[in-house]
């Protein structure tokens, strides 16, 4: 659109002026709303988006028109207005329309010290944002000096050689075209986007009346908020310091004061008790009225207060929920509004120790954000010495290439978990995000010598076993040293919250738990019960896993039978443990999955130790470890294949499941176990799982003497088990589907190795995101919408859901109820935020509302 200045209409803020925040930014608007509450608010003139691209363009406005608003001795301030004030821009310019002889009268009216500082503020501010000027030009200027002003302006005309304009309108001029062509340049622009802004977004400019804050009687400014930003607890939190001006308040703070009476210093509520019951009074009503906890940037000139902004309150994620559940509480807003107020990802703030915001940070790489939270120790290169440490008390960061099931007990004795290779859905990021464990992957800048016992990190430093780290798995950042750190808080508010969403969601939110801990900590969290228990995790302990080897050198099936015998009390007490945590809720149990070579070692080191454990020759031992290698494991004898040319493993798991469930509904409330199959490809893989498991359901019922009952399903995770959900769904309860390997598989893409370039293809618009970090709802999902329909169509009472690492994600969520799911299932940190966002979409439909 082509801007005309000739027709520009100058747009003072009243209560009926056509301003909205899409046209003249956040804080434009913000101040009709001051103004619409009859607060004390200088007269302010608002410059749309459209004018300010004008501006920029060279094409200015009427200069006498944007004055006359203000008469003519006015002094003036220019602030910017975005859409959205994370987006930033140019820094405010105070005290326009100063020259030589405004200077004389405010000395008449302010004092001479009083009108020395305004004048050298804007001749500073002019010089270096708009003249760009060097900063330094300055710095031999003494303030306490016989005249710092006559030397500012001097040293001004020496760098410009020209002298300081003194016409009010070219100097507002100036300034609007210098914060207009600030926000259109190129480092600006890619600034706001990295922050989530458009590449086009709009820039507005308020010009403001200044009320001065010096001069004679009580003048100064500050700001002032009534909550604790980082808690969002009540609090009059803020400063003010006489004979000042902006928020010179909060930057010399030895020199401001306290707000309201404290030890630690003098207090305005103290000094001026109508001053401070006037503020508290102001940001009482704004709080009310404009339905948010709001900070006040307010000037006090001669006794009188003047509001010259208000802003929303900055805060954390856990004084984002205090916020919006106090609001609620109070009236302010309905629920509803207060879930959606909050965003479903903050919550991991919430729910794990962080890197503080204002600490320093020395990075030393980065990665993948994997698994959120913060975590400080010495690093360790093996399992065995993470398990070393934790048993000296020692916290430790274990560091490995890419982690494999044995490592599951290092992990579990680790703080954190650093890895050379991997993505949002390898075995590392899986497992740290279902125990809560901060997990940084990917992290391919950094030189991994594993065998040799160090890192080399980009900048060349060396960290060798024993040194400190930090891993930021909320941001992906591996820090040197320990950071200062903010500490969980899942305080009343959360649960309130969270209590608020339960009542509102329409989908359920289960968790994936594989051990007794895994459990608790779901239920802690109100899981619905649990959605996916990978079963093959319990053997790797060390006990177990002699057992498991044992089992798979067998060489007949009563051998195989022998040896799975000892394992079965093991499972059997690991399943009893689960169904007494959950009391009552749902239990889904995956039957074993993985290859079986991932059990064994893999060095000749390994080979060695093993073949003594089973006194057995090391050439045995190498043949069996070559004989069960595969050219791509995770696409070769696993799952169900496994279950049926191994068929003793799920005879085993069977009967341990139902043992358990006799056992633990004698003790507690009546257990009805899911028994899911991994890697289904067709029908009859379904048929000969389930003969066998109904054989062992009738032997226990026959031997125990009681009866059960069991619901078995389907993991669908092979594009042809979507495909064929039809002829499938008849013979099972319900189609569970796993993502991470329904994409892997869906895209041929191995989720350990596509951190490697994945972000380069997002990057060139390959794929819009990485898809194993938010579910491919057009690929991907179509295969999951295809199998629903085909599944209920075979099956109307079918119960669908999805247990990948998908379906923690709002998007995943979004797209599982529209798509008829019963319920998602993610790990247990992740399921707070299922929860809110499940709830949130509830909402949005039934208000159109969009969460903030």
């Amino acid at each position: 659109m082509q801007h005309d200045p000739e027709n520009t209409e100058i747009t003072v803020i009243t209560p009926t002026a056509k301003l909205a925040t899409v046209t003249h930014g956040g804080r434009a608007k913000c101040l009709q709303r001051l103004v619409r509450l009859e607060l004390p608010v200088p007269k302010t003139v608002a410059l749309s988006f459209e004018e300010v691209h004008g501006i920029a363009a060279g094409e200015m406005p009427d200069m006498p028109a944007l004055l006359e608003p203000f008469g003519e001795s006015a002094l003036l301030c220019v602030r910017p207005s975005s859409e959205d004030p994370d987006w930033g821009g140019p820094g405010a310019v105070l005290n326009i329309g100063i020259n030589d002889a405004r200077f004389v009268d405010l000395c008449e009216q302010l004092g001479r010290d009083a009108a020395t500082a305004m004048y050298l503020r804007f001749v500073q501010a002019y010089a270096i944002h708009v003249a760009r000027l060097d900063p330094d030009m300055f710095d031999h200027i003494p303030l306490d000096g016989p005249d710092p002003l006559s030397e500012a302006l001097r040293a001004y005309e020496d760098e410009t050689e020209e002298a300081f304009p003194q016409d009010p309108a070219v100097q507002l001029s100036e300034v609007l075209r210098s914060m207009a062509r600030a926000w259109e340049g190129t480092t600006a622009r890619l600034l706001r986007q990295a922050k989530g802004a458009p590449a086009d977004a709009g820039l507005g400019l308020v010009v403001q009346e200044m009320a001065h804050g010096m001069g004679q009687g009580e003048c100064g400014s500050g700001v002032i908020q009534l909550v604790n930003s980082k808690t969002g607890e009540p609090q009059i939190t803020g400063r003010y310091l006489s004979q000042s001006q902006g928020r010179d308040a909060l930057i010399d703070r030895s020199a401001s004061m306290f707000l309201e009476r404290d030890s630690r210093g003098a207090s305005l509520e103290e000094q001026s008790p109508a001053l401070y019951a006037q503020l508290i009074e102001h940001t009482q009503l704004m709080r009310r009225r404009l339905r948010e906890e709001m900070q006040a940037e307010f000037t006090v000139e001669n006794g009188q207060v003047h509001i010259l902004d208000g802003v929303r309150v900055a805060r954390t994620a856990r004084a984002a929920v205090r916020i919006a559940v106090s609001l609620a509480e109070d009236g302010i807003i309905p629920r509803e509004e207060a879930l959606t107020r909050i965003d479903p990802r903050s919550m991991n703030e919430l729910l794990h120790r962080q890197v503080d915001a204002g600490a320093p940070r020395d990075t030393l790489a980065s990665g993948i954000a994997a698994s959120p939270g913060a975590a400080t120790g010495r690093i360790v290169f093996s399992a065995d010495e993470a398990q070393a440490s934790a048993a000296r008390g020692e916290a430790c960061v274990l560091v490995r290439r890419e982690t494999s099931p044995e490592d599951i007990r290092g992990m579990h004795a680790a703080a954190a978990v650093l890895t050379e290779r991997g993505g949002m859905t390898s075995h590392a990021a899986v497992i740290a995000r279902g125990i809560g464990l901060p997990c940084v992957v990917g992290a391919s800048d950094i030189k991994f010598h594993i065998r040799k016992k160090f890192l080399v990190t980009p900048d060349g430093r060396e960290l060798r076993a024993g040194d400190t780290v930090t891993i930021d798995g909320s941001n992906g950042e591996v820090l040197a040293g320990e950071p200062q750190m903010l500490e969980a808080a899942q305080d009343d508010a959360f649960r309130t919250l969270m209590t608020w969403a339960d009542e509102v969601r329409d989908i359920g939110v289960r968790a994936n738990a594989d051990t007794p801990a895994d459990a608790q900590t779901a239920k802690n969290f109100a899981a619905e019960g649990i959605g996916l228990c990978r079963t093959e995790h319990m053997f790797f302990e060390a006990d177990r896993l002699t057992v498991m080897r044992e089992m798979i050198f067998a060489d007949t099936s009563p051998d195989r039978a022998a040896a799975l015998e000892r394992l079965l009390p093991m499972q059997r007490a690991d399943f009893i443990e689960l169904f007494r945590i959950m009391q009552g809720l749902p239990v889904c149990i995956r039957l074993f999955d993985p290859p079986l070579h991932e059990f064994l070692p893999s060095d000749r080191a390994g080979h060695r130790e093993l073949a003594e454990a089973l006194d057995l020759p090391l050439s045995d031992v190498e043949r069996r470890v070559e004989a069960l290698s595969e050219y791509n494991p995770m696409l070769g004898m696993r799952g169900v294949r496994l279950g049926i040319t191994v068929p003793e493993i799920y005879d085993m798991q069977a009967r341990a499941i139902f043992e358990a469930t006799i056992e633990a509904s004698r003790e507690g409330e009546p257990v009805e176990p899911e028994i899911m199959i991994p890697l289904v490809s067709a029908k009859r893989e379904v048929e000969l799982v389930k003969t066998r498991i109904d054989a062992v359901a009738a032997a226990v019922r026959n031997e125990k003497g009681q009866d059960f009952t069991y619901r078995l399903g389907v993991m669908v995770e092979t594009p042809r088990a979507a495909l064929k959900a039809g002829e499938i769904a008849p013979h099972a309860a319900f189609l569970s589907f796993g993502t991470n390997d329904l994409t892997q598989m869906t895209y041929g893409l191995s989720r350990d190795d596509a951190g490697r370039f994945m972000s380069a293809y997002v990057q060139q618009g390959v794929f819009p995101e990485d898809p194993f970090h938010d579910l491919d709802t057009e690929g991907v999902g179509e295969l999951l919408e295809i199998g629903a329909k085909r599944g209920r169509d075979a099956r109307p009472d079918l119960v669908l859901s999805i247990c990948g690492e998908h379906g923690g994600s709002p998007e995943s969520i979004a797209f599982s109820r529209a798509a008829g799911f019963n319920y998602v299932s993610c790990s247990p940190f992740r399921v707070p935020v299922a929860r809110l966002a499940a709830a949130q979409f509830a909402v949005q439909d039934r208000v159109g509302a969009k969460p903030r």
